[in-house]
Formats: structure tokens, C-alpha cells, sequence
């Protein structure tokens, strides 16, 4: 239980901009009185998964709290929509806490030889640039697992991602409790037999360009996209956690082992 009392609860929101929203998101800020990020006890995200993303990124800077309120498609991470009761919603909801996963990207030299830092709650992803497919070279705590992965590119899905992306290219489902990091190959050529690896949630991943001149990768950790990488490194930044709030019949464990026997 994340909230003893919520008289004096202080609600940030962030929504949606659709359309169709607009009414929901005008009743909410009546009844509520959404305050700035900076002054809130919790946030609350009405729309979509990628509003659910967005809200989660939001309040990293201060590891505050995030409870959803479906008004978009999937809905995956998010609550069923309704405003009724919502303070005691939140005095009932169910806390699941996340780390996220830090990528470290550098770049080619002739892009500029930086190095770029960002946080991924669902995935860090990498993608080919051009018509040529990607040759990548992947290190496991210091040690080759794969010489060369020739593919369109490859996931590093954390758990609460294991449903996103990861699930479209065929990656595992992962339990969140597992403890786990999924890494899915994206439509790979060689070793065709490949189909990815479950690895321990405290593993260094380190992925290597290779010829990086002419088959150029970008790498994209949920939102922010680094083109031309050289090296990224990947790891589970457990100094970083998020609070997801779920009502309790909607647990989200329960939901993604559903999702595993769903046809």
C-alpha cells in the first residue's frame, strides 16, 4: 500500500492529447486539481501505453509514483478509465517497482565520437539504418557470446517491455519477478538458428557495430534515438526506480502471465 492517507494528496497529471481525451482530461483537472510534477505526491497518466511511457519518464527525476487511467487502445500498463473514487483507488492500489535500464551509446567519430546517456523502462532497441543488415557483436559481462549477429537489429527488453516490442519480434514474456533481461534478435540472417537469450537482470550487455561505416545502426533507448552508434553499453541502473500503481484486480503480474496463454 504506497499511501496511508489521501486527504492531502498532491496529483500531477499527464494525459493524452487526442481528441477524444479532452473531455476526461477537463473533468479530471475539475474534480482534482492537478499541481506541477515538481509539487506532487503522485502522478496520474491518462491515455495510452506510450502516455503510460511517457508519464513513467516524467517521474524518473523524482521516482514518484504513477497510476494509470486507460483512454487509448492496449492499455497495457494502465487501469480501467474512471474518475469516480479516485483518491481511494489510489489508497488500495497495489505498488509494482521497477529499475530501469541505462544505455550508454557512443557514437562514429564522424558523428561527432560522443557519448550519450539514457534511460529505458521498456527496451533499448537496435535498428539498421539503410537497405544493408546489421552486423553486431555482443559481449556478456566482459566475455563473446556472439561474434557476429547479421540481423535487422536486436531488443534488450526489461520484464515490464517483455509484452512491447519484444513480444512482436517473438521475445519471451517475462515474469516480473524473474529477474531477468530479454534479448530478441530482429529478423536474424546468421546464425539462423539464433533465436536470443534470457540474461540475469545484473548482466553488462555491451553491443558492438561492427563495419558501423557501411551498415550504420541506430540505437533507441524507449524515446531517445542515437544514430550512428559505434558501442552501446546496457545495464540495469539500480540507483533509478519506479513505482507502477495498479488496482488490485488488475495486477500487472497477473496480467502478463494471462498474456501467456492468451491465443
Amino acid at each position: 500500500m504506497p499511501f496511508q492517507d489521501t486527504t492531502t494528496l498532491k496529483l500531477a497529471l499527464i494525459a493524452t492529447e487526442s481528441a477524444d481525451a479532452q473531455s476526461a482530461i477537463s473533468d479530471f483537472r475539475d474534480r482534482y486539481n492537478p499541481v506541477p510534477i515538481e509539487q506532487a505526491d503522485v502522478v496520474v497518466a491518462i491515455g495510452g501505453d506510450g502516455t503510460m511511457l511517457s508519464a513513467l519518464h516524467a517521474a524518473l527525476p523524482r521516482q514518484l509514483p504513477v497510476y494509470g487511467l486507460n483512454h487509448g487502445s492496449v492499455g497495457f500498463l494502465l487501469n480501467p478509465f474512471n474518475l469516480d473514487g479516485l483518491t481511494d483507488r489510489l489508497l488500495r492500489a497495489q505498488a509494482v517497482t521497477i529499475n530501469p535500464l541505462l544505455m550508454e551509446a557512443t557514437t562514429a567519430a564522424e558523428a561527432g565520437g560522443e557519448t550519450i546517456t539514457a534511460h529505458a523502462i521498456n527496451e533499448v532497441s537496435f535498428l539498421r539504418q539503410t537497405r544493408q543488415a546489421a552486423k553486431l557483436r555482443i559481449v556478456i559481462d566482459k566475455h563473446e557470446r556472439l561474434n557476429e549477429l547479421i540481423c535487422d537489429g536486436l531488443i534488450v527488453a526489461t520484464p515490464v517491455g517483455s509484452t512491447a516490442y519484444n513480444l512482436s519480434a517473438h521475445g519471451a514474456i517475462l515474469p516480473l519477478n524473474a529477474n531477468v533481461l530479454a534479448l530478441t534478435p530482429i529478423s536474424a540472417f546468421r546464425p539462423r538458428r539464433w533465436r536470443g537469450a534470457l540474461l540475469p537482470t545484473n548482466a553488462q550487455i555491451v553491443i558492438d557495430i561492427k563495419e558501423s561505416d557501411k551498415r550504420p545502426v541506430s540505437a533507441v533507448a524507449d524515446f531517445t534515438e542515437v544514430r550512428d552508434v559505434t558501442r552501446v553499453t546496457i545495464r540495469t541502473d539500480l540507483t533509478q526506480s519506479l513505482t507502477l500503481l495498479f488496482d488490485p484486480e488488475r495486477h500487472l503480474a497477473e496480467r502478463m502471465l494471462q498474456e501467456q496463454f492468451m491465443e
